[in-house]
């Protein structure tokens, strides 16, 4: 049976998100503090977490940095919760590494597909550890990137974003289908998410960054000519 962590200072939104998921067949731990987490967390390592950004003894998005910089913890999903729905809080939850990102008020339904779904994706993520496309090295093992022997800094998405791409070269991927399996989502309304990514991509991969074709109407497509 799958672990869940729960990260919530609101008793009533805690026990609603950790009775849903009870009830799908998870195992749920619930936390009020970021304290009380960090502790359960250093005697046994969840499947996923449902983390609120707003607790009262640490910020949400500063517990995924530090999540993210272990490597004990790196690959847990987790998903963000929070009150905020501007774009720029989405954009920089999910840059610095969270999965996915639901906004309060939302539907038990939609809480128990997205996390059935990060799950599924979590299991199913592919293995490779060094993928090469021309002179663009992503090495898994080290979690790196380069163009021919200079290091590459990008932040997690575009990370996760380049190794989708040389996962599929020369496949066309429709932008609902990187949203998906890169955010988490396929609304509409986020593909300026996945537009302002990839031009930030191409700029740090420098002369590699030809390689990410603009397919119009349709999406993207790496291809080495």
């Amino acid at each position: 049976m799958q672990t869940i962590y729960v990260v919530e200072d609101d008793k009533n939104i805690r026990e609603i998100e950790s009775f849903a998921l009870k009830n799908s067949g998870y195992t749920i731990f619930d936390f009020e503090c970021a304290r009380d987490f960090y502790k359960k967390l250093s005697e046994r390592k969840p499947d996923l977490i449902l983390l609120d950004i707003m607790l009262p003894d640490e910020d949400g998005l500063e517990m995924v940095r530090k999540l993210r910089f272990m490597p004990e913890t790196k690959k847990i999903p987790i998903i963000l919760v929070t009150a905020k729905d501007s774009e720029i809080d989405k954009v920089k939850g999910l840059d610095i590494g969270a999965d996915d990102y639901m906004t309060k008020p939302f539907g038990i339904m939609e809480l128990i597909s997205r996390v059935k779904a990060l799950l599924r994706r979590s299991q199913t993520a592919e293995k490779e550890r060094r993928l090469q496309v021309g002179e663009l090295v992503l090495d898994e093992e080290r979690h790196s990137v380069s163009v021919g022997e200079v290091p590459c800094e990008l932040t997690y998405k575009e990370y996760e974003l380049l190794k989708f791409f040389m996962l599929n070269e020369g496949i066309v991927l429709r932008r609902d289908v990187l949203m998906d399996r890169v955010w988490g989502t396929d609304f509409e309304g986020e593909s300026r998410t996945l537009d302002m990514h990839v031009k930030t991509l191409r700029q740090k991969l420098k002369e590699a960054g030809s390689l990410i074709k603009t397919v119009r109407n349709v999406g993207y497509q790496l291809e080495h000519s």
